[in-house]
């Protein structure tokens, strides 16, 4: 196409010459046309001959364009998008069980693939419902083939009450996506403290989650049925049969932004922000701890540059049953990670994270187990779709080394 426009504007500037009556004039994309108007230079000028070769040097501007696919809903709009969390991990173990073969294992990994679909149903541009499908494929399982659930699946109310907006259905918990957004943005290697070392919930649920955003302060504050998304059931002591919601828990993040800036979506290697936050959840009748009450609350501060980020919390739980196991949900520990990126857009990073977790007996409180978890490597994003991570993490329970390791991991973290 690119070359029938320019062979054409070349032939009419030679045959204008030879018409001394007629003036012809080009635009940006080699149109000819009989008369003048605006962004029309004559075929003759300096101009009509820069035309002629920016479209031989950019040969796209003149290729045909391409028509939408159509997709059809009843929506005013669909916004597609995925997250993959795809590596290689070996693992050396210090000691290991009779009941296993070697002291190291290998193997490929999906460790999250997330498929996602908002549809924006209301006049508020907004207000949408998500669903998000979330695909694991562990090797060690039997069957070989990868888990499909769903890890998202709301509605989301834009303003209902002043800068505030809320969730209902499978939704977001106060904490987990605040600090992987803000703190921690290698999730595609470990999750977070809370979560990762400490082992208390995941990151999704089903409840009612209002969500606040102003310039200095920010929050999550809902009611959830406690044992997360992938929550069963099961039996109390009596043997009688627990059920997935027989309580329910109130779960909270507030954030002070004290920068003015918490209203904003923060790019890591762009923006400085300085946030210091209050998290926390009473979680009733919890089916994961025997049909009994559990608590815990958290402090947490993040500091980041674009060459620097610095971040540390402290968690404390309290168990209200004295027949549950006796290292579950009840202890205090601490965090810290720091990431270091260089480079002309900041694409390389330099990581190190410690967690330690102590257990506590629930009657005498004493520590009955210490965990101790450092994690340490480096990370490439090679554009704004791919991240490539080269990290190493040592496992430590000073009581026992019947579950120490140390890995080593080879991560491709890809988002569109």
């Amino acid at each position: 196409m690119n070359k029938i426009i320019i062979s054409a504007l070349t032939a009419l500037a030679i045959s204008a010459t030879s018409v001394s009556a007629m003036e012809l004039f080009v635009d940006e994309k080699g149109q000819v046309f009989m008369t003048g108007g605006k962004g029309r230079v004559s075929i003759n000028s300096k101009e009509a001959q820069d035309i002629k070769e920016n479209l031989i040097a950019n040969p796209e501007l003149t290729a045909p364009k391409k028509e939408d696919t159509a997709v059809f809903a009843n929506a005013s709009k669909l916004k597609f998008s995925g997250t993959h969390y795809l590596g290689f991990t070996h693992k050396d173990y210090k000691e290991r069980a009779s009941d296993t073969h070697g002291d190291s294992t290998s193997a490929f990994e999906m460790r999250r693939n997330y498929l996602q679909v908002k549809a924006y149903v209301l006049e508020d541009p907004k207000s949408y419902v998500r669903v998000t499908l979330d695909a694991t494929y562990d090797s060690s399982k039997a069957s070989g083939k990868a888990d499909v659930i769903v890890k998202y699946a709301y509605l989301y109310l834009n303003n209902i009450l002043p800068a505030t907006g809320v969730e209902l259905g499978i939704v977001h918990r106060p904490w987990h996506d605040y600090e992987q957004a803000t703190s921690w943005y290698m999730r595609s290697i470990s999750k977070v403290f809370m979560e990762g070392t400490a082992k208390f919930g995941s990151s999704a649920d089903l409840g009612v989650n209002f969500k606040t955003k102003t310039d200095y302060f920010t929050s999550e504050i809902g009611i959830f049925n406690g044992e997360g998304y992938g929550g069963e059931n099961d039996v109390d002591s009596s043997g009688d049969k627990i059920y997935v919601g027989d309580g329910t828990s109130l779960e909270w993040r507030t954030t002070l932004a004290a920068l003015g800036n918490g209203k904003k979506k923060r790019k890591p290697t762009k923006d400085t922000f300085l946030d210091a936050s209050f998290y926390g959840q009473y979680n009733m009748d919890n089916t994961d701890n025997n049909g009994e009450t559990y608590s815990f609350y958290g402090l947490h501060a993040v500091y980041n540059m674009p060459s620097f980020l610095v971040a540390v919390q402290y968690l404390n739980a309290e168990n209200d049953s004295h027949e549950a196991g006796e290292k579950h949900f009840n202890g205090d520990g601490y965090s810290i990670n720091m990431t270091g990126r260089f480079g002309e857009k900041k694409q390389f990073s330099v990581l190190g994270r410690y967690d330690r977790w102590k257990s506590k007996d629930l009657k005498t409180d004493k520590v009955v187990e210490t965990k101790d978890v450092y994690i340490y490597g480096g990370a490439w994003q090679q554009n704004k779709n791919i991240k490539w991570l080269a990290t190493g993490e040592t496992y430590n329970i000073k009581e026992s080394d019947s579950k120490d390791y140390t890995k080593g991991m080879i991560t491709a973290e890809v988002k569109w």
